[in-house]
């Protein structure tokens, strides 16, 4: 497969991915204003930190006000990882390789495109709705290439994209209400504690699931749900065990061994995760722990490009 196709595929499927985390995280806050206390205010810069794109925001509107950070994250052209920005890449990266992908494909994330471009007049009437369009998009256009792409090389590299762009976001996720929301040491076991994990867990599809599975909240539970987790697909560790599985594939090299350095390199992530546990964390410290995997994820992200998309292989 030509490395230029490969990229394509890989970043059309990052950023889908991309488009529905956070349309997630921003249907959540807007539900969790609506429940805070009267003397809490609102949390908008927590949103824009988790995308790591504070610096361009503050160079365009300064002030973190709700119409703001919603434009920004949501319809703003010139912030290249808003909803509408991802779309628009996710389109001309599937445009470029139709060849590749199935027809259904296609016709589905042309279709959400279209739907997002219609609706920016007036989404703002019913963001809800419109975050809820998005997130159901997305789950459409993988399941229909989960069962309409032949599972080869493309379906490999976008399961791999896919995979490590939902990583990345757990991770942004967990740090965002673990150093931003909880500043003070006062507020750990409040309601207001409460409904922050809460939130949390359902900005990660993690709500229900979660409460099956350990009941009441805990934040111990909590961390170790999202980070270390084999079975829930969208914990780190899941997405990371998947997406090797598809590196080795699209390599045709035998899992727990390495022939390149993006092989390499997922390999000592996934050591890492496979002989921690949740008091590793503690005693690393949260934010510490996060803020080193999301330094390796952006390395291996990295190694992938150097290992099957750098223009030395074209």
């Amino acid at each position: 497969m030509l490395s230029r196709v490969a990229e394509s595929i890989y970043w059309m499927s990052r950023y889908i991915e991309r488009a529905e985390n956070y349309a997630r995280f921003m249907d959540v806050n807007l539900s969790l204003i609506v429940d805070l206390p009267t003397n809490i205010q609102e949390q908008w810069q927590p949103l824009v930190n988790i995308t790591g794109d504070a610096v361009v925001y503050e160079s365009m509107y300064g002030e973190y006000t709700r119409n703001n950070v919603v434009e920004f994250l949501t319809f703003n052209k010139n912030n290249l990882n808003s909803i509408l920005s991802c779309l628009i890449q996710a389109r001309e990266n599937a445009r470029t390789i139709r060849e590749i992908i199935s027809s259904e494909m296609w016709q589905q994330i042309n279709e959400m495109y279209l739907g997002v471009k219609d609706a920016t007049l007036t989404a703002n009437d019913n963001l809800s709705e419109f975050y809820r369009y998005i997130k159901n998009g997305s789950h459409l256009f993988n399941g229909i290439m989960d069962t309409t792409l032949i599972h080869n090389e493309a379906y490999h590299f976008a399961n791999l994209g896919r995979l490590l762009e939902r990583a990345d976001k757990t991770d942004r996720i967990l740090d965002m209400k673990y150093f931003y929301l909880l500043p003070r040491i006062e507020d750990v076991g409040t309601t207001l504690d409460y409904m922050q994990w809460s939130a949390l867990l359902k900005s990660t599809s993690a709500y229900e699931v979660y409460r099956k599975k350990y009941g009441k909240m805990d934040y111990r539970d909590i961390i170790e749900f999202l980070i270390f987790d084999r079975e829930f697909p969208r914990a780190i560790h899941f997405c990371l065990i998947e997406s090797d599985k598809s590196l080795h594939t699209i390599s045709n090299t035998q899992l727990g061994t390495f022939n390149n350095s993006a092989e390499k390199e997922m390999g000592k992530i996934i050591s890492q995760l496979n002989f921690n546990d949740v008091n590793d964390v503690i005693h690393y410290g949260l934010h510490e722990y996060l803020e080193d995997f999301q330094i390796k994820l952006n390395h291996l992200g990295e190694e992938i490009f150097n290992t099957f998309f750098s223009r030395s292989l074209r």
